[in-house]
Parts: C-alpha cells; sequence; structure tokens
C-alpha cells in the first residue's frame, strides 16, 4: 500500500482508525490541533490533588467487543482489569435502602426471578417490560417507548442505565440507541456486564500504548496541527491545509476525518451532523485513605441525588454526573458541596469536613441523543471519494461511548483497506 492515509483527530476514533491500519502495514499521518492525545478520554495530573486524574469516568463493559480489539491490536489489554463477576451496588439516597444488581452467567436472566437479587419494590415481570424498547421506533424516546410507565424498574434501573449510557433523560433519550446496549449486556450474560477499569487511567492504559504502538510501525503522529481547510477538486480532497503548511495529497492518499461535529461540519461542505450538546460533570475528592465501596466494587450507584456513580480511585473518590446541562451553569464549589453532601451520605463521611476536590465541567461531552439528533448522524462515507468520517457522533449504531468512538474508526479504517 503506498497511499498514505491521514487521520485529522487523535481522540479514541482517530487512534482506533490509525492502529487498525498501521497493523496492516499501511502508511499513516495523524494530526492532533490539541497537544495530546485522547480527545475526551485522556488523563492529567491535578497539581490541587496531587494525583493523575481522568478527564471523565468512562465504564468498560465486557460487551465491548471493539476497544478490546482496538486493546489486542495495541498490546495493551493487560492494562485494564475487572472484577470476578458483576455486580453493581446500589444506594437510594431518599430512603437508605441499598441492594446490589448481580446477572447470572447464562443468556437467560434467571435472576429476575430470584427475590433477593431483584431491585427492592420491583416483580419479576417488571423485567420484561424493557423488551418494549425492542420495538420502538426511531421517533420515540424512551419513555414514550416504555409507555410512560413508572414504579421502582424505572426509577432504580431504567432512567440511571439511559442517563449513564445516553446521556439524557428518559424523556428525550432515544429508545433506538439504549436497546442495542440492553441487548448487548443483560441479553447476553453475566460477562458482557462485567465492568473493566484502567490500571493507571485512561491516558497511561488506552491512549499512551496507542501512541507508541503507532510509533513502533513508523506512523507519524504530528501534535498542535490544526486542520484549517480542505483544498477540494470537486468530489476529491487534494490537499490539506494546516495554515503553515499545505499537504498536498497523492491519488493513492486518503483522509479520515475524526474531530468533533462542529469542527467536521466547518470543514466538510454540506455535511449534516447533531450538533446539539449535552453537558458531563464530574468531581473529584482527595481523602486522607483508600475508599471501601460495597461489595468490594469499583464504583457504586446513587439514586436521589445529585451524585449519579460514585467511581473507587484507591483514596480518590470520583463522581460523576451525565445529563448535567443545568448543574454545569452553577459554580465549581457549589457543585462540589451538593456532590459531596452525596458521597458522605452514601459512604457514611457525614461527619467529615469536604476534602480537597476538583470538579471537572465537560459542557459539550456527547451529542444531544434524542430522536430528533439520531437522524443527524453521519455516514462513514460521504460523497467526496477519498474522505471517509469517524467518531462517537457518526452513525455506529451505538450511543456515544468509547465502544461507539472505536468502533467508527475501526470502520472508518475497513473503508479506507477496501479502497486501496
Amino acid at each position: 500500500m503506498t497511499g498514505t492515509t491521514h487521520i485529522i483527530g487523535a481522540g479514541l476514533a482517530g487512534l482506533a482508525c490509525a492502529a487498525a491500519l498501521a497493523s496492516r502495514g499501511s502508511p499513516v499521518a495523524v494530526y492532533e490541533a490539541a497537544g495530546q492525545a485522547g480527545g475526551r478520554c485522556r488523563s492529567y495530573h491535578d497539581e490541587l490533588l496531587g494525583r493523575l486524574i481522568d478527564n471523565g469516568n468512562h465504564l468498560i463493559l465486557g460487551a465491548n467487543p471493539a476497544l478490546f480489539n482496538y486493546l489486542d491490536t495495541i498490546g495493551a489489554r493487560g492494562r485494564i482489569t475487572c472484577p470476578d463477576a458483576a455486580i453493581f451496588p446500589f444506594v437510594d439516597l431518599r430512603t437508605g435502602e441499598r441492594w446490589t444488581v448481580r446477572p447470572n452467567r447464562s443468556r437467560l436472566p434467571w435472576w429476575v426471578f430470584a427475590p433477593s437479587r431483584r431491585i427492592p419494590g420491583t416483580r419479576w415481570h417488571d423485567y420484561l417490560s424493557g423488551l418494549r424498547l425492542a420495538f420502538a421506533p426511531r421517533s420515540a424516546t424512551v419513555a414514550v417507548a416504555m409507555r410512560n410507565t413508572k414504579g421502582p424498574i424505572v426509577e432504580r434501573l431504567l432512567e440511571p442505565l439511559t442517563v449513564a449510557v445516553l446521556n439524557a433523560s428518559i424523556e428525550e433519550g432515544a429508545a433506538a440507541l439504549l436497546w442495542p446496549v440492553m441487548r448487548l449486556t443483560f441479553g447476553a450474560g453475566e460477562a458482557a456486564c462485567r465492568p473493566y477499569f484502567a490500571r493507571h487511567g485512561l491516558g497511561p492504559d488506552l491512549v499512551e500504548p496507542g501512541l507508541a504502538f503507532l510509533k513502533s510501525r513508523g506512523a507519524e503522529v504530528h501534535f498542535g496541527a490544526r486542520l484549517r481547510r480542505f483544498e477540494i477538486d470537486r468530489d476529491t480532497v487534494k490537499a490539506l491545509d494546516f495554515g503553515s503548511e499545505m499537504i498536498a495529497l497523492g491519488s493513492d492518499d486518503i483522509v479520515v476525518l475524526a474531530v468533533p461535529p462542529s469542527v467536521a461540519v466547518d470543514l466538510v461542505p454540506g455535511l449534516k451532523a447533531p450538533l446539539e450538546t449535552r453537558a458531563i460533570v464530574n468531581a473529584h475528592f482527595l481523602l486522607s485513605e483508600p475508599v471501601t465501596l460495597p461489595e468490594k466494587s469499583r464504583l457504586l450507584g446513587v439514586i436521589g441525588g445529585t451524585a449519579q456513580w460514585i467511581f473507587a480511585r484507591g483514596n480518590v473518590v470520583s463522581v460523576t454526573v451525565s445529563a448535567a446541562d443545568a448543574l454545569a451553569e452553577r459554580p465549581a464549589e457549589e457543585i462540589a458541596a451538593l456532590i459531596w453532601s452525596d458521597v458522605a451520605n452514601a459512604l457514611d463521611y457525614r461527619n467529615q469536613p469536604m476534602p480537597p476536590h476538583r470538579v471537572v465541567k465537560e459542557r459539550r461531552a456527547t451529542f444531544a441523543q434524542t430522536p430528533a439528533m439520531l437522524k443527524l448522524r453521519a455516514p462513514t462515507r460521504g460523497r467526496f471519494n477519498n474522505l471517509f468520517c469517524a467518531g462517537d457522533w457518526t452513525d455506529t449504531g451505538l450511543p456515544a461511548t468509547i465502544e461507539g468512538a472505536v468502533r467508527s474508526g475501526q470502520k472508518a479504517a475497513r473503508h479506507v483497506l477496501a479502497r486501496h
């Protein structure tokens, strides 16, 4: 293969595409506008906490084949770890009730027939209501697909799952995006639901090994390289304009655009993309001793508070709040106080003052995963014969998650290899 694939963007979509191509011996050049790779999936050393923290908490599940393929390609599967079983403890701050969701190993979800394993207040046939999502039209929200069903099954399972997966409430989240996740996790047994965690952080374990692999395969990676525009002749991209440098493309060269949708639409004439976004807020608290969560889990689901998911990382508690547009408008100290109150109640730290903390607001964390925005997801291949798109906002069939981003990059790589 003599043609070079020029990948614009070094987030996980761009890295996954580059790794897939480099592993096949295809020449690759990656250009990233920022000074580091990873995009929203990155880590940095926080001076206030004195710890390496992830920009956001991203959950990896056993039902993420594209991500595991990427990790195998770059030789980094051993950098993530998982518990012996899928165990998800929850606490309802309004009532003080605690329970644990434990999917069984077989595909048949017999655990819903055991009262001791069900969510408090639910009956076994309540769980069958989730099958309504399978038959929902693409225009339906989760709430509409579920016929606005109320009760514990919604408040304590379906709504937290929707918010976590779609970064949207059940009233606006697209049912067509939630069903694939339900099918691939709860519908596939315990191993598919098992959570995986980066041993050292998303940057050291997912991003840096990818860059090292690309370097070992002779790929070029350029940081601080912001693409200004494409030079286009009819249906072909002829050159890449980086301002200080113009890179002419040969007849066998291909471009993969792996940037946020707001950047993509400015670069590609006529491109339609989901531009409406939703925020995620993360808060990190440095405690004086390592954190112990129920069931020796690494995460705890929280119902009835501002906090939604608590992650334990040694003596750092990291909390994620999705669908957080309104919360993100508040001052950081106010957000920290609200979240710490929930953490103190959930972990029985009620008599402890708020410890050192860092609040991270990701105002454009994902595109708004609503039925209206779902229609605007771009295909991998558009009208230009040497240009492909990648990113969790493209039409992957999955929500805007790590798995969706990696799948999009690998899909673009397959298009490139087929073109070659």
